[in-house]
């Protein structure tokens, strides 16, 4: 994790996570918990949900009592220790829905990134104008914010970060490439912009053609966030609001899932070619 990245938020709630589930893996319950720091079931209850600082030593002590390995307790506190960093995103906090902003301090902390998309372009491939297109007359952006959304969707993107590129695999559904977001012109930048991040080693991008009638993506779009120095993440948006899935078994779920989705797919290859034969269509 990079620190040109770092979010208070997100880093609490990435140690809370990692607290929470050595604890019930130890078998150990919270009140038990809360006296080998000395403090009350309530305050690591805070702890484990994020919402208040997690004091280095006391997530030590915490983790040595749950038998973690100590490469993970290391790891672990040096979270902790540099969840007082600035935000990153600050700029564009007004614009940011409250729910939104923990993903996107988790997004700028991950090491690798899967999305499967069935509307819209995930936000790490979206040109600007593309981004502008989606959010023309929307009912969730006032129309003098759409500027500020848009740099700060700009912003959020690693692909092609000088420090930390963000190692990204996506699955997009066929029809993304036939909706015309914004007219001819604007998606022929878009698909344009599609191939030349196609050819980056850092990004795996295959699309889902329509004749595949079942596949795991059906039951909706999701995103899996991986981290060098925490457990992943499965992340689940609804139209207000998101589900953030860290149980290890349905991360593991979605992480197969996000697997066969590629494996079903076009390869990267055949992707290249199916994008190239609608920019040719649009010329």
């Amino acid at each position: 994790m990079q620190d040109h990245r770092s979010d208070p938020s997100a880093l609490r709630f990435l140690v809370g996570h990692d607290l929470r589930s050595a604890r019930e893996q130890a078998g150990i319950k919270q009140a038990d918990a809360a006296k080998i720091i000395g403090c009350t079931p309530t305050k690591l209850s805070y702890m484990e949900s994020g919402r208040t600082g997690q004091q280095p030593e006391e997530v030590a002590a915490l983790l040595r009592s749950y038998g973690v390995a100590v490469e993970h307790v290391e790891r672990t506190v040096q979270l902790a220790g540099r969840a007082d960093h600035g935000t990153w995103w600050a700029p564009f906090k007004d614009v940011l829905p409250d729910w939104f902003r923990t993903f996107v301090g988790l997004e700028g902390l991950a090491a690798a990134q899967f999305a499967y998309g069935i509307l819209v372009l995930p936000g790490q491939l979206q040109t600007p104008e593309y981004c502008a297109a989606l959010l023309d007359n929307s009912l969730q952006i006032p129309q003098m914010d759409t500027a500020q959304v848009i740099k700060a969707r700009m912003a959020r993107q690693r692909l092609t970060d000088a420090k930390a590129p963000l190692q990204f695999r996506a699955v997009i559904e066929e029809t993304m490439l036939d909706r015309i977001v914004g007219g001819a012109s604007v998606m022929r930048a878009q698909l344009k912009h599609l191939l030349k991040m196609a050819e980056r080693d850092n990004v795996e991008l295959h699309v889902m053609p329509t004749q595949v009638t079942v596949h795991d993506g059906l039951p909706g779009e999701f995103t899996l966030l991986d981290f060098s120095e925490a457990r992943s993440i499965s992340y689940v948006e609804y139209h207000t609001g998101a589900l953030y899935l860290q149980e290890q078994d349905q991360v593991h779920l979605y992480s197969l899932a996000a697997d066969r989705l590629c494996s079903t797919a076009l390869s990267t290859s055949d992707t290249v070619e199916a994008i190239a034969d609608r920019i040719a269509r649009l010329a």
